[in-house]
């Protein structure tokens, strides 16, 4: 084996993977048996940089070839960059190795496509098989799936993968096919109907009978490029709402996109990276699925855009003062999860403190309740903070006046309107 070679190629292609961010291990539990290596229980992901993405899976793609000249991707045919294509065996032999030196607990392959989808599939699946036949590897494996590959190796890909996942990419038809002409969103929708119809059915049937073997048990996920092309986050977010009730998603991820060429079709290069979008599309998305918001009360055409000032919930709550304030000891739970400042831990501790006493200020807080934004929208055991009759800018203006965190650098300037 030429080390240095090898080196080269993971130096190359552990960068090029660096673009892909839907790389969660959780939901799996893939058993240690037969004395093998590794155990894919769930929080296998538990080290994450400092953006908040996982880094404990060896991500790599398997090439960065690629058939495809996607504007929007650095690994396009037409992109002058050095290329590099690991063999099955090296890649194998990279997890094994990273493995027993605890640098890793998983594998997360994706790759560029080279000669057909079926073919670059094949190969792919051909990593997960050697890994859990050959050396008995029962860590966590996410493959990528590719667009377009046949039915048949989508099945066998799940039989050895906890996760697949296949990206969306771009989340409207328009901007796919202004971007990326030769691809199409049914070679996307495909794969995601088999692999939901297979997980479905292998539940089934391990319901009769209990040997039968798990589908991946992790689910699968994709991927949406946000700020490419110019679609609105009500587009982005409708276009999730609709993966995650026609194919079972486990997550959607959106990742701001990185300029990477100049193409009048993009945003240039030095353009900033939309990582406050990012993360407000990322707390629509918590509300989506934890907090019984649907999407049209979060984003429509009168608001089809985030508010990049404060999250969704207290941009939602701003434009509903109808619904407030809200008697932390009397309402519902359901109500109470609309309340900003009020996460789902802190409902649930409300719902049960509140059987046994009247709860006031000095509870709240202690249950983790945010008060410099829940005090304009709640009323409890307390005559202090009483409601004020404030309109919606007002309490704005007052809550970011408190307000820190990582983003608050790129909050607009109307701030100082309310000093």
């Amino acid at each position: 084996m030429d080390f240095n070679r090898i080196k080269e190629k993971l130096n190359i292609l552990a960068d090029a993977a660096k673009y892909d961010v839907s790389c969660s291990s959780s939901g799996s539990n893939r058993k240690n048996t037969n004395k093998g290596l590794g155990n894919a229980s769930n929080g296998i992901c538990h080290s994450y940089s400092e953006d908040g993405r996982c880094i404990s899976l060896l991500k790599i793609l398997l090439t960065n070839h690629c058939i495809y000249d996607c504007a929007y991707c650095v690994t396009r045919k037409s992109n002058d960059i050095k290329r590099a294509a690991f063999k099955i065996q090296e890649v194998v032999d990279l997890t094994i190795k990273f493995y027993r030196r605890n640098y890793i607990e998983g594998l997360f392959l994706s790759s560029g496509i080279f000669k057909d989808p079926d073919y670059t599939m094949e190969r792919l699946i051909a990593v997960a098989k050697k890994l859990r036949l050959e050396e008995n590897f029962n860590g966590y494996i996410h493959l990528k799936s590719i667009p377009g590959a046949s039915d048949e190796l989508m099945y066998e890909a799940g039989l050895y993968a906890d996760r697949l996942s296949v990206n969306i990419e771009i989340p409207t038809v328009s901007g796919l096919k202004l971007l990326a002409p030769d691809k199409k969103h049914e070679d996307f929708a495909k794969p995601m109907l088999k692999v939901k119809n297979e997980i479905i059915r292998f539940k089934e049937e391990r319901k009769l009978l209990k040997s039968t073997p798990k589908y991946a048990p992790a689910g699968q996920s994709t991927q949406m490029i946000v700020g490419a092309t110019g679609e609105s986050d009500k587009d982005v977010m409708y276009s999730a709402n609709h993966f995650y009730k026609n194919f079972h998603m486990k997550r959607v991820y959106y990742s701001g996109y990185v300029p990477v060429s100049n193409d009048n079709r993009l945003p240039s290069i030095g353009t900033q990276v939309p990582m406050l979008r990012e993360n407000r599309l990322y707390q629509t998305d918590w509300l989506l699925r934890f907090y019984g918001f649907s999407v049209q009360e979060l984003l429509n055409a009168e608001y089809p855009n985030l508010d990049m000032d404060v999250d969704p919930k207290l941009s939602w709550a701003l434009r509903n003062m109808q619904h407030f304030p809200v008697d932390v000891n009397k309402a519902d739970i359901s109500v109470l999860a609309r309340i900003p400042g009020v996460g789902m831990t802190s409902v649930h501790k409300i719902m049960k403190a509140r059987k046994f006493r009247k709860l006031d200020w000095d509870h709240l807080k202690k249950m983790g309740v945010a008060l410099n934004r829940a005090k304009y929208f709640i009323l409890c055991d307390s005559r202090h903070w009483e409601r004020r009759d404030l309109d919606p800018q007002r309490i704005k203006g007052l809550i970011l006046s408190t307000s820190y965190g990582k983003f608050r650098p790129q909050y607009s300037n109307q701030l100082s309107l309310f000093n």
